[in-house]
């Protein structure tokens, strides 16, 4: 089911004695969800990505603009009416229940001519649970399970009514780093098999970009990219994308360009053909970094940190906006530093740089 949102806006009056500062979580939104895809709503805390998926499946009515399901208009409809399945931050299963239970508590309100019989929605209870793999918990409550457990049975919850959307609402947050990890696979493997359209709401961008076919970044209800995670790893628009994805974060200069070439410090980095002469923000990936005894970038050492496969030169630049400098080096080199100085060159291509004053990306 396609989801499309048209100037969706949404204000929350202010607070206080004058009530006068309202408050914009969601700020003129109007994009297109695809049918069947699973879609990355991602942005830090308090940027309105949870405001959009209540006004998505109807628990928030807009201030203004629509919300289309494929060629009909949901603005005004309640959420049992929507077809929209919605999964929490905090599984929200009825303790008194058995896992069977609170799977078929959805089918047991249905009314009219959906209404179904025990046998019925006792089966599709058990379709649901086998495929989130819990159809051998059937008789068990929540407390008897694990966290993961537990967010399986609120995701069968949610799809037995077979859902034209289903909204998932930062499901992995209460989930340990390993369980995390195996439960977003079991979350892209469920949205492929079933090929429900799925908005996946998260701040952790490697979560996002993990699963996600498109991601949305989010700041102060504005949204300021979509594409496909990697398209917007490696192409950011602004400076706030660029910090905001990645692990370790992009490095972020303070340069200049002179020439048609990127200054940090007295030697030039790379060539920017066509960019004018400028102060800039100049971003450098983690692993745009180059071992080089010769190259332009000097930094003082810091630590070698071993990763495995990489490892990581946590190095510093005063013009560096973060306290350390870190740099992903592949393991098979040795990192000598001469006289407590490390020197890199770069890859252009994980160099961006940006408009000091708007932050906005110069493309060279």
């Amino acid at each position: 089911m396609k989801v499309v949102l048209q100037n969706l806006t949404k204000k929350f009056p202010g607070r206080g004695k004058n009530k006068t500062d309202e408050v914009i979580a969601v700020n003129d939104f109007t994009f297109e969800i695809p049918d069947g895809k699973l879609i990355g709503l991602l942005g830090p805390s308090g940027c309105g990505k949870s405001t959009c998926l209540n006004l998505i499946c109807g628990l928030l009515r807009p201030t203004s603009g629509k919300i289309y399901f494929g060629e009909d208009d949901v603005t005004d409809l309640p959420p049992e009416s929507r077809g929209v399945g919605m999964v929490f931050q905090n599984y929200a299963l009825y303790p008194h229940l058995t896992v069977k239970q609170n799977i078929m508590f959805p089918l047991e309100n249905l009314k009219g001519d959906k209404k179904m019989t025990k046998q019925a929605m006792e089966a599709k209870a058990l379709e649901a649970a086998k495929l989130v793999q819990i159809d051998m918990l059937m008789d068990r409550k929540p407390g008897e399970l694990s966290g993961g457990q537990q967010q399986r049975v609120a995701i069968a919850r949610a799809l037995v009514k077979t859902p034209r959307v289903l909204l998932l609402d930062e499901p992995l947050s209460n989930l340990d780093a390993r369980l995390r990890l195996q439960t977003r696979e079991e979350i892209r493997r469920i949205q492929t098999e079933t090929g429900v359209t799925t908005i996946f709401v998260t701040h952790d961008q490697e979560e996002a970009m993990s699963i996600s076919d498109l991601i949305f970044v989010m700041k102060l209800g504005v949204l300021q990219q979509i594409g496909m995670p990697q398209d917007v790893y490696d192409d950011p628009v602004n400076l706030f994308v660029a910090k905001f994805l990645g692990t370790p974060p992009i490095n972020v200069f303070a340069g200049r360009v002179k020439g048609q070439k990127l200054y940090i410090d007295d030697l030039p980095l790379i060539d920017v053909p066509g960019v004018k002469d400028q102060e800039v923000w100049a971003g450098i990936r983690p692993e745009g970094f180059i071992l080089d005894e010769q190259g332009p970038l000097v930094c003082r050492f810091g630590a070698v940190e071993v990763m495995g496969r990489d490892i990581s030169v946590v190095s510093y630049h005063d013009a560096c906006q973060s306290p350390t400098v870190r740099s992903i080096i592949d393991a098979d080199n040795h990192v000598l530093p001469l006289e407590g100085k490390v020197r890199f060159s770069v890859k252009p291509h994980k160099v961006h740089i940006f408009n000091k004053e708007t932050e906005e990306r110069i493309r060279f």
